[in-house]
Protein backbone atom coordinates (compact mmCIF):
# COMPACT_ATOMS: atom_id res chain seq x y z
CA UNK A 1 0.00 0.00 0.00
CA UNK A 2 2.34 2.21 0.58
CA UNK A 3 4.13 1.47 -2.50
CA UNK A 4 1.37 2.06 -4.33
CA UNK A 5 0.80 5.72 -2.29
CA UNK A 6 4.28 6.62 -3.21
CA UNK A 7 3.81 6.09 -6.87
CA UNK A 8 0.53 7.53 -7.05
CA UNK A 9 1.93 11.26 -5.00
CA UNK A 10 5.02 10.60 -7.65
CA UNK A 11 2.59 10.42 -10.52
CA UNK A 12 0.66 13.49 -9.73
CA UNK A 13 3.53 15.48 -8.77
CA UNK A 14 5.15 14.42 -12.23
CA UNK A 15 1.52 15.65 -13.42
CA UNK A 16 1.62 19.02 -11.71
CA UNK A 17 4.85 19.88 -12.93
CA UNK A 18 4.54 19.07 -16.59
CA UNK A 19 1.48 21.07 -16.39
CA UNK A 20 3.05 23.69 -14.76
CA UNK A 21 6.03 23.52 -17.31
CA UNK A 22 3.59 24.03 -20.43
CA UNK A 23 1.81 26.80 -18.84
CA UNK A 24 5.27 28.19 -18.33
CA UNK A 25 6.54 27.94 -22.08
CA UNK A 26 2.56 29.31 -22.73
CA UNK A 27 3.05 32.46 -21.29
CA UNK A 28 7.03 32.81 -21.90
CA UNK A 29 6.64 33.08 -25.64
CA UNK A 30 8.65 36.60 -26.93
CA UNK A 31 8.92 37.69 -30.01
CA UNK A 32 11.40 41.09 -31.06
CA UNK A 33 8.89 44.55 -31.67
CA UNK A 34 12.04 46.23 -32.48
CA UNK A 35 15.80 46.52 -32.77
CA UNK A 36 18.94 47.81 -33.78
CA UNK A 37 21.93 46.02 -34.63
CA UNK A 38 25.00 46.21 -32.98
CA UNK A 39 27.97 48.22 -34.08
CA UNK A 40 32.17 48.55 -32.99
CA UNK A 41 32.28 51.86 -32.32
CA UNK A 42 35.27 53.03 -35.02
CA UNK A 43 38.58 54.87 -34.62
CA UNK A 44 39.10 58.35 -35.49
CA UNK A 45 41.27 56.94 -38.86
CA UNK A 46 37.78 56.80 -40.38
CA UNK A 47 36.00 59.87 -42.21
CA UNK A 48 32.94 59.68 -40.47
CA UNK A 49 33.07 61.17 -37.62
CA UNK A 50 31.00 59.22 -34.47
CA UNK A 51 29.71 62.36 -33.00
CA UNK A 52 28.46 60.78 -29.59
CA UNK A 53 29.64 60.86 -26.43
CA UNK A 54 32.46 58.34 -25.74
CA UNK A 55 31.85 56.88 -22.12
CA UNK A 56 28.32 57.36 -20.26
CA UNK A 57 30.27 56.75 -16.34
CA UNK A 58 27.70 58.08 -14.10
CA UNK A 59 25.45 58.96 -16.41
CA UNK A 60 21.67 58.15 -17.56
CA UNK A 61 20.92 57.41 -21.13
CA UNK A 62 16.97 57.66 -22.37
CA UNK A 63 16.65 56.30 -25.73
CA UNK A 64 13.26 56.22 -27.31
CA UNK A 65 11.95 53.48 -29.84
CA UNK A 66 8.91 53.12 -31.31
CA UNK A 67 7.66 49.44 -31.43
CA UNK A 68 5.81 47.49 -34.26
CA UNK A 69 3.46 45.28 -32.13
CA UNK A 70 2.15 45.55 -29.05
CA UNK A 71 1.82 43.65 -25.51
CA UNK A 72 1.17 43.64 -22.26
CA UNK A 73 5.00 42.52 -21.12
CA UNK A 74 7.98 43.59 -22.27
CA UNK A 75 11.82 42.83 -22.08
CA UNK A 76 14.64 44.65 -23.08
CA UNK A 77 18.13 43.76 -24.67
CA UNK A 78 21.38 45.64 -23.96
CA UNK A 79 24.71 44.22 -25.52
CA UNK A 80 27.98 44.71 -24.96
CA UNK A 81 29.44 43.01 -27.47
CA UNK A 82 31.92 45.21 -28.33
CA UNK A 83 33.32 46.16 -25.32
CA UNK A 84 36.45 45.33 -24.22
CA UNK A 85 35.45 45.52 -20.09
CA UNK A 86 32.55 44.58 -18.21
CA UNK A 87 29.57 46.81 -18.39
CA UNK A 88 27.50 47.63 -15.41
CA UNK A 89 24.25 48.55 -15.50
CA UNK A 90 23.43 50.32 -12.47
CA UNK A 91 19.74 50.99 -12.51
CA UNK A 92 17.29 50.75 -15.82
CA UNK A 93 13.27 51.77 -16.36
CA UNK A 94 10.74 51.48 -19.05
CA UNK A 95 7.75 53.40 -19.89
CA UNK A 96 5.75 54.72 -22.25
CA UNK A 97 6.70 58.07 -24.20
CA UNK A 98 4.93 61.38 -23.61
CA UNK A 99 7.41 63.61 -25.84
CA UNK A 100 10.75 64.15 -25.92
CA UNK A 101 12.79 62.95 -22.88
CA UNK A 102 9.30 62.73 -21.02
CA UNK A 103 7.33 59.46 -20.13
CA UNK A 104 3.93 59.16 -19.45
CA UNK A 105 3.21 59.79 -15.87
CA UNK A 106 2.81 56.72 -14.08
CA UNK A 107 3.96 54.50 -16.78
CA UNK A 108 7.43 54.00 -15.31
CA UNK A 109 8.34 50.55 -14.63
CA UNK A 110 11.76 49.59 -13.02
CA UNK A 111 13.84 46.90 -14.70
CA UNK A 112 15.58 43.90 -13.60
CA UNK A 113 17.88 41.41 -14.89
CA UNK A 114 17.79 38.00 -13.30
CA UNK A 115 15.88 39.29 -10.32
CA UNK A 116 18.19 42.35 -9.81
CA UNK A 117 18.12 46.25 -10.29
CA UNK A 118 21.65 46.06 -11.28
CA UNK A 119 24.12 43.78 -13.96
CA UNK A 120 27.49 43.86 -14.87
CA UNK A 121 27.67 42.76 -18.46
CA UNK A 122 30.95 40.34 -19.61
CA UNK A 123 32.76 41.86 -22.84
CA UNK A 124 30.86 40.03 -25.87
CA UNK A 125 27.76 39.41 -24.50
CA UNK A 126 24.05 40.76 -24.36
CA UNK A 127 21.46 40.64 -21.87
CA UNK A 128 17.74 40.49 -22.04
CA UNK A 129 15.47 41.12 -18.74
CA UNK A 130 13.34 40.08 -16.68
CA UNK A 131 9.37 40.47 -17.95
CA UNK A 132 8.57 43.86 -17.36
CA UNK A 133 4.24 44.09 -16.69
CA UNK A 134 3.79 47.33 -19.10
CA UNK A 135 1.56 47.32 -21.66
CA UNK A 136 2.73 49.30 -24.87
CA UNK A 137 0.46 49.31 -28.16
CA UNK A 138 1.25 48.70 -31.68
CA UNK A 139 2.97 51.72 -33.55
CA UNK A 140 3.71 53.63 -29.69
CA UNK A 141 6.72 54.73 -28.60
CA UNK A 142 8.73 53.53 -25.17
CA UNK A 143 11.61 55.36 -23.92
CA UNK A 144 14.25 52.94 -22.00
CA UNK A 145 16.98 54.40 -19.54
CA UNK A 146 19.82 53.28 -18.59
CA UNK A 147 22.49 54.59 -15.47
CA UNK A 148 25.87 53.79 -16.00
CA UNK A 149 27.94 53.95 -12.28
CA UNK A 150 31.06 52.77 -13.39
CA UNK A 151 32.97 53.83 -16.91
CA UNK A 152 30.70 52.38 -20.14
CA UNK A 153 32.65 53.55 -22.92
CA UNK A 154 30.39 53.55 -26.04
CA UNK A 155 32.00 50.28 -27.54
CA UNK A 156 28.85 49.41 -28.66
CA UNK A 157 26.39 51.15 -30.60
CA UNK A 158 24.38 51.33 -33.33
CA UNK A 159 25.12 54.72 -35.36
CA UNK A 160 22.37 55.76 -37.51
CA UNK A 161 19.50 56.00 -35.29
CA UNK A 162 18.08 58.70 -36.51
CA UNK A 163 16.47 59.52 -32.98
CA UNK A 164 17.12 61.91 -30.41
CA UNK A 165 18.84 60.21 -27.29
CA UNK A 166 18.86 61.86 -23.92
CA UNK A 167 21.83 62.05 -21.77
CA UNK A 168 22.07 63.19 -17.78
CA UNK A 169 24.52 63.56 -15.57
CA UNK A 170 23.39 60.55 -12.74
CA UNK A 171 20.92 58.37 -11.70
CA UNK A 172 17.90 60.11 -13.51
CA UNK A 173 16.19 56.65 -14.87
CA UNK A 174 12.87 57.49 -12.71
CA UNK A 175 12.86 61.22 -13.77
CA UNK A 176 9.40 61.29 -15.73
CA UNK A 177 10.68 64.23 -17.06
CA UNK A 178 14.52 63.99 -17.51
CA UNK A 179 16.64 67.03 -17.99
CA UNK A 180 19.16 66.24 -20.59
CA UNK A 181 22.56 67.62 -20.08
CA UNK A 182 23.40 66.46 -23.95
CA UNK A 183 21.43 64.62 -26.86
CA UNK A 184 22.97 62.55 -29.87
CA UNK A 185 20.89 60.83 -32.08
CA UNK A 186 23.26 57.46 -31.73
CA UNK A 187 22.12 54.51 -29.96
CA UNK A 188 24.06 52.81 -26.93
CA UNK A 189 24.17 49.37 -26.11
CA UNK A 190 20.32 48.93 -26.42
CA UNK A 191 19.72 46.77 -29.34
CA UNK A 192 16.23 45.35 -28.98
CA UNK A 193 12.63 45.23 -27.03
CA UNK A 194 10.37 42.63 -26.80
CA UNK A 195 6.95 41.37 -26.06
CA UNK A 196 5.13 38.60 -25.03
CA UNK A 197 3.97 37.30 -28.22
CA UNK A 198 0.43 36.34 -29.25
CA UNK A 199 0.46 32.21 -30.56
CA UNK A 200 -0.18 33.58 -33.81
CA UNK A 201 2.33 36.47 -33.94
CA UNK A 202 5.69 36.50 -36.53
CA UNK A 203 8.13 38.56 -37.40
CA UNK A 204 10.11 39.93 -40.52
CA UNK A 205 13.84 41.37 -40.07
CA UNK A 206 14.51 43.98 -42.27
CA UNK A 207 18.34 43.24 -43.80
CA UNK A 208 20.31 46.06 -45.20
CA UNK A 209 22.39 49.29 -45.24
CA UNK A 210 21.54 52.84 -44.64
CA UNK A 211 18.66 52.37 -46.66
CA UNK A 212 17.26 50.23 -44.32
CA UNK A 213 18.77 52.19 -41.56
CA UNK A 214 16.59 55.24 -42.41
CA UNK A 215 19.55 58.11 -43.73
CA UNK A 216 17.58 60.74 -45.25
CA UNK A 217 14.53 59.91 -43.07
CA UNK A 218 13.49 62.93 -40.49
CA UNK A 219 14.78 62.73 -37.11
CA UNK A 220 12.30 61.30 -34.41
CA UNK A 221 9.88 60.99 -37.48
CA UNK A 222 9.30 57.43 -37.80
CA UNK A 223 9.58 57.46 -41.82
CA UNK A 224 12.04 55.03 -42.74
CA UNK A 225 10.36 52.53 -45.16
CA UNK A 226 10.42 50.05 -42.41
CA UNK A 227 8.27 52.20 -39.92
CA UNK A 228 5.86 52.99 -43.22
CA UNK A 229 5.78 49.20 -43.94
CA UNK A 230 5.00 48.36 -40.01
CA UNK A 231 2.29 50.34 -40.28
CA UNK A 232 0.90 48.76 -42.99
CA UNK A 233 1.09 45.52 -41.51
CA UNK A 234 -1.06 46.91 -38.48
CA UNK A 235 -3.60 48.50 -40.51
CA UNK A 236 -4.14 45.14 -42.72
CA UNK A 237 -5.38 43.49 -39.53
CA UNK A 238 -4.58 39.39 -38.98
CA UNK A 239 -2.45 38.23 -36.87
CA UNK A 240 0.43 40.50 -35.70
CA UNK A 241 3.25 40.89 -37.91
CA UNK A 242 7.07 42.49 -36.23
CA UNK A 243 8.55 44.38 -38.26
CA UNK A 244 12.79 43.96 -37.29
CA UNK A 245 14.48 46.80 -39.12
CA UNK A 246 18.26 45.36 -39.16
CA UNK A 247 19.69 47.86 -41.02
CA UNK A 248 23.68 49.83 -40.62
CA UNK A 249 24.39 52.65 -42.18
CA UNK A 250 27.44 51.48 -44.05
CA UNK A 251 26.62 47.84 -44.29
CA UNK A 252 28.39 45.37 -46.97
CA UNK A 253 27.84 41.87 -47.56
CA UNK A 254 31.62 41.09 -48.04
CA UNK A 255 33.44 43.46 -45.76
CA UNK A 256 33.82 44.87 -42.46
CA UNK A 257 34.06 48.78 -41.25
CA UNK A 258 30.69 50.34 -39.71
CA UNK A 259 29.89 47.19 -38.70
CA UNK A 260 30.94 43.50 -39.48
CA UNK A 261 29.69 42.12 -42.38
CA UNK A 262 26.47 40.38 -43.47
CA UNK A 263 28.07 37.11 -43.89
CA UNK A 264 29.49 37.65 -40.22
CA UNK A 265 26.02 38.90 -38.30
CA UNK A 266 23.52 37.29 -40.33
CA UNK A 267 22.85 34.73 -37.24
CA UNK A 268 22.78 37.22 -34.03
CA UNK A 269 21.06 40.12 -36.93
CA UNK A 270 18.13 37.42 -38.25
CA UNK A 271 18.44 33.98 -37.95
CA UNK A 272 18.21 34.03 -34.21
CA UNK A 273 15.13 36.02 -34.20
CA UNK A 274 12.09 34.35 -32.23
CA UNK A 275 9.37 33.57 -34.76
CA UNK A 276 11.05 35.31 -37.52
CA UNK A 277 10.45 33.85 -40.30
CA UNK A 278 11.04 36.11 -43.35
CA UNK A 279 14.07 38.53 -44.33
CA UNK A 280 14.34 41.03 -46.90
CA UNK A 281 18.07 41.96 -48.08
CA UNK A 282 18.72 44.85 -49.35
CA UNK A 283 22.52 45.59 -49.27
CA UNK A 284 25.56 45.74 -51.37
CA UNK A 285 25.43 48.97 -52.86
CA UNK A 286 28.39 49.71 -50.56
CA UNK A 287 30.68 46.88 -51.49
CA UNK A 288 30.08 48.53 -54.93
CA UNK A 289 30.15 52.26 -54.05
CA UNK A 290 33.18 52.53 -51.17
CA UNK A 291 35.97 51.10 -52.91
CA UNK A 292 38.06 53.80 -54.22
CA UNK A 293 35.73 57.03 -52.76
CA UNK A 294 37.36 58.55 -49.41
CA UNK A 295 35.42 55.49 -47.65
CA UNK A 296 37.83 53.48 -48.60
CA UNK A 297 40.57 53.92 -50.88
CA UNK A 298 42.92 51.61 -51.09
CA UNK A 299 40.04 48.70 -51.22
CA UNK A 300 39.71 46.45 -54.22
CA UNK A 301 36.48 46.73 -56.54
CA UNK A 302 34.32 43.60 -56.12
CA UNK A 303 32.82 41.83 -59.16
CA UNK A 304 29.21 41.56 -59.33
CA UNK A 305 30.07 37.82 -59.06
CA UNK A 306 31.41 38.03 -55.95
CA UNK A 307 28.29 40.20 -54.65
CA UNK A 308 26.21 37.13 -55.91
CA UNK A 309 28.43 34.84 -54.40
CA UNK A 310 27.63 36.42 -50.99
CA UNK A 311 23.99 36.54 -51.79
CA UNK A 312 24.13 32.57 -52.84
CA UNK A 313 25.38 32.22 -49.19
CA UNK A 314 22.69 34.22 -46.96
CA UNK A 315 19.99 32.81 -49.32
CA UNK A 316 21.05 28.99 -48.24
CA UNK A 317 21.60 29.47 -44.60
CA UNK A 318 18.20 31.44 -45.03
CA UNK A 319 16.71 28.17 -46.19
CA UNK A 320 18.47 26.14 -44.23
CA UNK A 321 16.86 27.74 -41.09
CA UNK A 322 13.39 27.23 -42.50
CA UNK A 323 13.55 31.00 -43.85
CA UNK A 324 12.31 32.60 -46.71
CA UNK A 325 14.45 35.32 -48.10
CA UNK A 326 13.36 38.03 -50.27
CA UNK A 327 15.60 40.41 -52.38
CA UNK A 328 14.83 44.03 -53.28
CA UNK A 329 16.85 45.53 -55.65
CA UNK A 330 19.59 48.39 -55.03
CA UNK A 331 18.27 51.72 -56.12
CA UNK A 332 20.05 54.29 -57.88
CA UNK A 333 23.48 56.12 -57.01
CA UNK A 334 24.33 58.12 -60.19
CA UNK A 335 26.79 61.03 -59.27
CA UNK A 336 26.60 59.95 -55.53
CA UNK A 337 28.56 62.02 -53.22
CA UNK A 338 29.47 64.08 -56.50
CA UNK A 339 32.02 67.15 -55.37
CA UNK A 340 32.77 65.64 -51.83
CA UNK A 341 35.26 64.17 -50.19
CA UNK A 342 33.77 60.88 -50.89
CA UNK A 343 33.88 61.45 -54.98
CA UNK A 344 34.09 58.47 -56.66
CA UNK A 345 31.69 56.45 -54.90
CA UNK A 346 29.79 56.26 -58.30
CA UNK A 347 31.23 55.23 -61.32
CA UNK A 348 29.86 54.16 -64.69
CA UNK A 349 31.79 51.58 -64.57
CA UNK A 350 30.27 51.20 -60.71
CA UNK A 351 26.66 51.17 -62.32
CA UNK A 352 27.32 47.86 -64.42
CA UNK A 353 28.00 46.18 -61.03
CA UNK A 354 24.76 47.24 -59.91
CA UNK A 355 22.87 46.63 -62.98
CA UNK A 356 23.91 43.06 -62.99
CA UNK A 357 23.69 42.63 -59.04
CA UNK A 358 19.86 43.52 -59.69
CA UNK A 359 19.39 41.39 -62.68
CA UNK A 360 20.27 38.36 -60.63
CA UNK A 361 17.88 40.12 -58.43
CA UNK A 362 15.18 40.10 -60.47
CA UNK A 363 15.56 36.89 -62.68
CA UNK A 364 17.83 34.42 -60.93
CA UNK A 365 14.82 32.77 -59.01
CA UNK A 366 17.11 32.18 -55.83
CA UNK A 367 15.22 34.34 -53.92
CA UNK A 368 12.08 33.65 -52.67
CA UNK A 369 10.44 36.70 -54.34
CA UNK A 370 11.73 40.32 -55.29
CA UNK A 371 10.82 43.89 -54.38
CA UNK A 372 11.42 45.95 -56.73
CA UNK A 373 13.03 49.18 -55.21
CA UNK A 374 14.79 50.30 -57.95
CA UNK A 375 12.29 51.17 -60.47
CA UNK A 376 10.40 53.22 -57.40
CA UNK A 377 12.57 55.51 -57.07
CA UNK A 378 14.23 55.68 -60.31
CA UNK A 379 13.85 58.82 -62.71
CA UNK A 380 12.66 57.41 -65.69
CA UNK A 381 14.20 60.12 -68.05
CA UNK A 382 17.55 59.68 -66.24
CA UNK A 383 18.28 55.89 -65.65
CA UNK A 384 20.56 54.86 -63.05
CA UNK A 385 19.77 58.25 -60.98
CA UNK A 386 17.36 58.99 -58.21
CA UNK A 387 14.01 61.13 -58.96
CA UNK A 388 14.53 64.45 -57.98
CA UNK A 389 11.96 64.66 -55.29
CA UNK A 390 12.65 61.67 -54.01
CA UNK A 391 16.41 62.49 -52.75
CA UNK A 392 17.53 63.54 -49.89
CA UNK A 393 20.40 65.67 -52.18
CA UNK A 394 23.61 63.18 -51.77
CA UNK A 395 21.84 61.24 -54.67
CA UNK A 396 22.14 58.24 -53.14
CA UNK A 397 19.73 58.07 -50.30
CA UNK A 398 16.20 58.58 -50.43
CA UNK A 399 13.75 61.39 -48.07
CA UNK A 400 10.93 60.74 -46.17
CA UNK A 401 9.19 61.19 -49.70
CA UNK A 402 11.22 58.22 -51.37
CA UNK A 403 10.67 55.87 -48.44
CA UNK A 404 6.93 56.59 -48.19
CA UNK A 405 6.47 55.74 -52.16
CA UNK A 406 8.91 52.06 -51.35
CA UNK A 407 6.92 51.05 -48.33
CA UNK A 408 3.73 51.42 -50.25
CA UNK A 409 4.86 49.61 -53.40
CA UNK A 410 5.52 46.41 -51.43
CA UNK A 411 2.92 43.92 -51.94
CA UNK A 412 2.08 42.55 -48.44
CA UNK A 413 1.37 38.70 -49.63
CA UNK A 414 4.78 38.69 -50.48
CA UNK A 415 5.62 38.85 -46.97
CA UNK A 416 3.34 36.10 -45.88
CA UNK A 417 4.74 32.73 -44.65
CA UNK A 418 3.84 30.30 -47.22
Amino acid sequence: MRKMMTTALAGAALAVSLVGLATAQENDDWIGTWTASAQPAWEADFAVPLGMQANLWNHTIRQVARVSIGGDKVRIIVSNEYGKLPLKIGAAQIGVTKDGAAIQPGTGKAVTFSGSPSITIPPGAPVISDPIDLKVEPLSEVSVSLFFPESAPTTTMHWDGHQTAFIAAGNKVADEDLKADSKQTQRAFLTGIMVEAPDDARAIVLFGDSITDGDGSTVDGNDRWPDTLAERLAQAGGPPVAVLNQGISGAKVLSDRMGVNALARFDRDVLNQPNADTVVLMMGINDIGWPGSGLALHDPEPTADDIIAGYRQLIARAHADGMRIIGATLTPFGDSFAGTPFEGYYTPEKEKIRLAVNEFIRSSNEFDGVIDFDKVVVDPTKPGYIKKEFDKGDHLHPNAAGYDAMANSIDLKLLTAE
